[in-house]
């Protein structure tokens, strides 16, 4: 393992990925992950990522974003957001990612509390293809270092300052590596819980870590609720009906085959009216009808989704679908500013793990790829001023790692941190989500 580097940052996701590449070249960088490069939440992203479509749009996009947040949004970074969409989706053009296309024109859809067509995708599978082009990218660069199979469990700090990581790799040996800068890009809590979109490796690591080492944490009771995925009775992560799905047309039906509610209202509303639907019904499950729809647009629109629910015995085309809320993003997290940085110096949090307030207290549909860049370009090029300006500390950090021997305890005691600090403010409809510890 290297033991020593210019910037560390964890987490091989969207946010990940999109610092690290706009970190000067001359600075060496090492991405972990605790997986493959590729098990990442990003991956999964369905429905698409926002962007203004116009300079006509601003207002009604910004409102969007302000109404789906519960207006508890920091209005500065949801400027932030939008002003900065268009350029990002230019970086990402020209890095090869293929977004549909309508005649000579991009292809917006729709999602649950937008009031126009300002969603960019690709087919339906937007997450993919966005972070496999990142990482092709990532993969050609001399400068940067993937390390898979490696988990942060500790960072090193000498009076509040990160001088570094503590690693676990996959045999349990214990390594550090120093470094100038530090960047959390660690992703969601999902794997805390027994129905989540997340992959379940994915538990709010950096959370834990942050209040181990007293950096500042906000708005931790901020938790989204998906509306609608696939109802299993088997364990593991829940399978996500994107809410572009609804945006073509899909309406949520009661087990009498009635509508209950609009489907395009902001997700904890939607969610809280299938909550209370199913328990008037007496049901785990409402039904979402697709019947509008033809195989043929189905299969071209939602590819992906069509033959998850076709291994799953639905045809979409005649059947109707049971779905069922589950937990799906984190809204709050470790406090940033709007560039990236956190209240311990050399420090950075970028994406779903990092809070600057632009979503408020519950994220608009498609704005969370977006944020993931936004934000983490904004870091990394504070990084690379901060590291121009900056000289390196020689002096070697002296770590105890008998703290760190027995794993299972330790990712138990973290995982307990994290779920305290989310209890301490009220989490709604968190009830729909049991929690494993």
């Amino acid at each position: 393992m290297i033991k020593e580097t210019d910037v560390v940052i964890v987490g091989s996701g969207a946010a990940g990925l999109y610092c690290a590449l706009n970190i000067p070249d001359h600075y060496r960088i090492i991405v972990i992950t605790k997986k493959q490069p590729e098990d990442s939440d990003s991956f999964l992203a369905q429905g698409g990522i926002s962007v203004l479509r116009d300079n006509d749009d601003y207002d009604t996009y910004f409102e969007d974003t302000l109404k789906a947040g519960r207006y508890k949004n920091n209005k500065d970074s949801v400027e932030i957001l939008i002003r900065s969409s268009r350029s990002v989706i230019e970086d990402l053009v020209r890095m090869g990612v293929n977004f549909d296309q309508d005649g000579g024109d991009f292809s917006y859809t729709r999602e649950g509390a937008h009031s126009v067509n300002r969603i960019l995708h690709h087919k339906d599978v937007t997450g993919k293809e966005i972070t496999e082009k990142l990482l092709e990218q990532v993969r050609h660069k001399s400068n940067i270092t993937i390390v898979p199979f490696v988990t942060m469990i500790d960072i090193l700090e000498r009076d509040h300052t990160c001088t570094g990581v503590v690693l676990r790799d996959k045999e349990n040996a214990i390594s550090t590596i120093s470094a100038r800068a530090v960047v959390w890009a660690t992703g969601g809590i999902g794997g805390l819980f027994e129905h989540s979109t997340n992959m379940n490796h994915i538990t709010g690591d950096a959370i834990a870590i942050a209040v181990k080492h007293n950096v500042k944490l906000i708005d931790m009771n901020y938790i989204q609720i998906h509306p609608t995925t696939l109802f299993s009775k088997g364990k593991g992560r829940s399978f996500l009906i994107s809410e572009a799905v609804r945006g073509e047309g899909a309406i949520l039906l009661n087990k009498d085959g009635q509508r209950f509610v609009d489907e395009l209202l902001p997700r904890d509303v939607v969610s809280a009216a299938i909550h209370e639907q199913m328990k008037k019904d007496g049901t785990d499950y409402v039904y979402l009808s697709m019947l509008h729809m033809t195989k043929e647009k189905i299969r071209k629109r939602f590819p992906n989704i069509y033959e998850k629910c076709l291994e799953e015995g639905f045809h979409l085309e005649r059947d109707l679908l049971p779905v069922t809320p589950a937990q799906h993003y984190f809204m709050g997290g470790v406090q940033i500013n709007e560039d990236g940085k956190t209240s311990m110096k050399n420090l950075f949090a970028v994406g779903e793990t990092s809070c600057n307030g632009v979503h408020g207290a519950n994220r608009l549909a498609s704005n969370s790829l977006l944020e993931a860049l936004v934000f983490s370009k904004r870091a990394a090029l504070v990084i690379g001023e901060d590291l121009k300006n900056a000289t390196r500390e020689n002096e070697a950090e002296i770590v105890d790692y008998t703290q760190y021997e027995n794993t299972e305890v330790l990712e138990k005691e973290y995982h307990l941190l994290v779920w305290n600090e989310i209890s301490k403010g009220s989490v709604e409809y968190a009830g729909l989500c049991k929690h494993e510890g």
